[in-house]
């Protein structure tokens, strides 16, 4: 009988599925994202013109309102754009099965949750900049359409590194627990905007005016500062702008990752995110003037974000199915809204009387 050959380099095959196996690594075969492999290019192509022709119908209706928009407008808004989201959440349903369904919703009521946190930065930024009501609806219509690309990366990066690297998961958990540590402990921080590094980089580097002129982002201005032919100048609308984007992204470090605790298909990631966005801008007009009754949210907010991430430390052992998930999430939701609405109703009553 001969001698079976010896592979010269099986020790080195050896040792590399070893170290692949401690990584946690996935064959580079299967590298890519999961979205190229399981979702059609044209479900990726309808979503984007779904949503562009969205943007479009509400910021020309809201072109032909001469006055700022009343509560009752901003609920009706708020409540479209709910159904519109639950509508293609349908929609996911139907094409992509049931699972694909839940992991839609689950991710949905996470982002449309958290972003409720940017509401209340949203508010400080638009008081501290004295903005118009109609001026805030243009900023957070440019606002949102930054979004679609930055958080689009965000996603695209965060999906291809869990692909390759399963640990990550774990910084990700580790993340947002200590992210829910800090909101729950750090509750009274205060945002100093004037000394905002952007803030301070775009004044120094970017032609910017003393006043507003408008809903304008540009202007021509004069030397003796009137608008007209002269140098082409920003207005402090683009500042805001910038201020609502980059608050935005620093939001989204905390959000992307809660929905991979939920799945880590691209497809279901980012619509989610951006049904979310969407619905942020007519949240806001509801919201602001209530801002100041929700003083338990924030608890609410940071107790999601804690249970999200420990649900991503302990899946491998522990795991928790999606359904349990987006139940905790909404008896978390209600609970410190509804405590919230009680407690602030002397508050109100005494509002209503002034």
């Amino acid at each position: 009988m001969l001698a079976r050959e010896k592979c010269p380099t099986r020790g080195v095959c050896a040792r590399r599925d070893r170290l692949r196996k401690a990584l946690r690594l996935r064959p580079s075969a299967l590298h890519g994202t999961v979205c190229a492999v399981s979702t059609s290019i044209w479900f990726w192509v309808a979503f984007h013109v779904g949503v562009f022709m969205a943007l479009a119908v509400d910021l020309i209706s809201f072109k032909r309102r001469a006055r700022e928009l009343s509560m009752r407008a901003a609920i009706l808004r708020s409540l479209i754009w709910v159904a519109l989201s639950l509508a293609f959440n349908v929609l996911v349903w139907k094409s992509k099965g049931g699972e694909d369904g839940l992991d839609f919703l689950t991710g949905y009521v996470i982002e449309y949750s958290l972003s409720v946190d940017n509401i209340f930065v949203f508010v400080l930024i638009f008081t501290y900049f004295r903005v118009s009501p109609r001026s805030q609806h243009r900023v957070l219509v440019w606002g949102i359409l930054g979004a679609l690309v930055m958080r689009g990366v965000m996603i695209w990066l965060g999906v291809t590194l869990v692909e390759r690297f399963h640990f990550v998961l774990y910084i990700f958990g580790a993340f947002l627990l200590l992210t829910g540590l800090r909101m729950l402990f750090d509750r009274d921080a205060t945002l100093d905007f004037e000394k905002n590094f952007f803030m301070r980089f775009c004044r120094k580097m970017l032609p910017i005016t003393r006043e507003f002129h408008g809903r304008r982002f540009v202007v021509r201005v004069r030397r003796g500062g009137t608008a007209g032919r002269g140098q082409l100048m920003f207005t402090p609308l683009v500042l805001v702008l910038i201020l609502v984007d980059v608050m935005d992204l620093i939001f989204a470090v905390d959000s992307i990752p809660a929905v991979f605790a939920i799945t880590t298909d691209q497809f279901i990631v980012y619509t989610s995110n951006i049904c979310a966005i969407l619905g942020l801008r007519s949240l806001y007009f509801l919201l602001a003037r209530m801002v100041d009754r929700f003083i338990y949210l924030k608890i609410g907010l940071a107790i999601i974000l804690g249970f999200v991430g420990t649900k991503m430390i302990v899946a491998d052992h522990f795991p928790i199915r999606n359904w349990i998930s987006l139940v905790v999430i909404i008896v978390i939701l209600a609970i410190t809204i509804t405590v919230s609405m009680l407690a602030t109703r002397r508050q109100a009553r005494n509002a209503d009387q002034i």
